[in-house]
């Protein structure tokens, strides 16, 4: 579980109703026509950019910016060091049926007890990086254009409260909810794009990279693992997926270890 964003998300939102609850009723923020035009316009205008597929793909994938968490680096690489000491003494045979912590590194290694040669391997699981860059890229777009699309349609629905209110200037009792539309829409869009789509978007993107990052990491170590490569070697040349901090962290629980 990604508690960051959670915590950002929802503390965001949780701080917004308070400052509402501690002025004035709540319901004067409540505005069924000013919902249907933000929430149901944003959402129509945003499909209309993309495909079914990508639509509804991108609140899948934004699920999982809350539910998943990617594993450590400095823990993948202990995985993948051991996985090359099981390789080197017992062969690639000796991984079948291993369980490991992430489902790509499981599909490269049953790569590995297939028989495919380094560089078949590189390939598959190159293709298989790219389809998910390409899955976490259309999640990130969806949202980003939802970002864009809220306020637009916020200020569409201020027009139309405003054209409303104008229209019947001789009506008193029809300015008040006339105005509030204007309002509203204004506050809702802006509460869409800032404190939803744009978070969301920039965690998918953000999310993207690691998971490439960490994807290139096991394609490095199994590659190198299919050739034979010391397991010694192979956390050497790991290492440089550490930050400074990584590597000072490794650096000690080497020597406790030693």
């Amino acid at each position: 579980m990604d508690f960051a964003t959670l915590i950002g998300l929802f503390g965001a939102i949780l701080l917004i109703a308070s400052a509402v609850i501690l002025g004035v009723s709540p319901d004067v923020f409540i505005n069924p026509a000013s919902l249907l035009i933000v929430v149901g316009g944003s959402l129509l205008v945003v499909l209309s950019k993309f495909s079914f597929a990508q639509f509804f793909w991108a609140f899948k994938t934004a699920v999982r910016a809350f539910k998943f968490k990617l594993p450590d680096t400095l823990d993948s690489i202990e995985e993948l060091v051991d996985v090359a000491q099981v390789a080197r003494k017992q062969g690639v045979l000796g991984l079948e049926n291993r369980e490991v912590s992430s489902q790509f590194l499981g599909q490269g290694i049953q790569m590995l007890v297939d028989g495919h040669n380094a560089e078949t391997i590189k390939q598959l699981l190159n293709k298989e990086k790219l389809m998910t860059l390409d899955h976490n890229r259309s999640g990130a777009k969806v949202f980003t254009a939802l970002a864009d699309v809220a306020p637009a349609m916020g200020m569409i629905g201020t027009l139309i409260g405003l054209v409303q209110m104008l229209s019947n200037m001789e009506d008193p009792k029809s300015i008040g909810p006339a105005m509030a539309v204007a309002l509203l829409t204004t506050l809702y869009g802006a509460m869409i794009a800032t404190m939803i789509a744009t978070p969301i978007a920039d965690k998918l993107s953000l999310r993207m990279t690691e998971e490439a990052r960490l994807q290139s990491l096991y394609i490095d170590a199994l590659t190198a693992i299919q050739e034979g490569t010391n397991p010694r070697i192979v956390e050497q040349m790991l290492s440089s997926y550490l930050t400074p901090k990584e590597r000072a962290k490794q650096g000690q629980a080497e020597g406790a270890t030693g």
